[in-house]
């Protein structure tokens, strides 16, 4: 059985993450730099890290196997995780593959080039309820995707 692995210190669909995992049968492993208050969960395991910039990244990397989600924001640690064999889905529903997460990293360093020489100046649109009914659909696709593998 695949596990879920959760970037979680700021990700906006935990809940909807553990609820899904529960109907599946599958654990949780959300990794953060501190301790999140969740619930008695028999299928959640939290991982609290040390304070370092990519601290909970690494974890998740080394961790992470062949046949694992990750729900994840970060597009380095997605590549990562794509690389070990595991499926990636950010938080808004869109999988992470093989075939775009080379221009999604383009992409964010271009992003970043952009914001630090001040010629944009947002983060981009907020997380919606669309985004929210996104992610579920494509999260329960990943897990019934991984079963079938398996």
């Amino acid at each position: 059985m695949p596990d879920i692995y959760v970037d979680g210190d700021a990700c906006p669909v935990k809940q909807e993450v553990l609820r899904v995992a529960e109907r599946h049968g599958l654990t949780v492993y959300l990794v953060a730099n501190s301790w999140m208050r969740l619930g008695a969960q028999p299928l959640l395991k939290q991982v609290v890290v040390g304070e370092g910039l990519d601290a909970a990244d690494d974890w998740i990397a080394e961790h992470i196997a062949t046949d694992d989600l990750v729900v994840t924001g970060d597009i380095p640690l997605a590549a990562r995780c794509l690389a070990r064999g595991a499926l990636a889905l950010n938080h808004s529903g869109k999988p992470f593959t093989p075939d775009n997460i080379g221009m999604a990293l383009a992409m964010r360093d271009l992003k970043a080039q952009l914001r630090d020489s001040g010629e944009i100046k947002d983060q981009g649109p907020g997380f919606s309820k669309a985004d929210r009914s996104r992610f579920l659909s494509a999260l329960d696709e990943a897990l019934n995707k991984l079963k079938r593998r398996g």
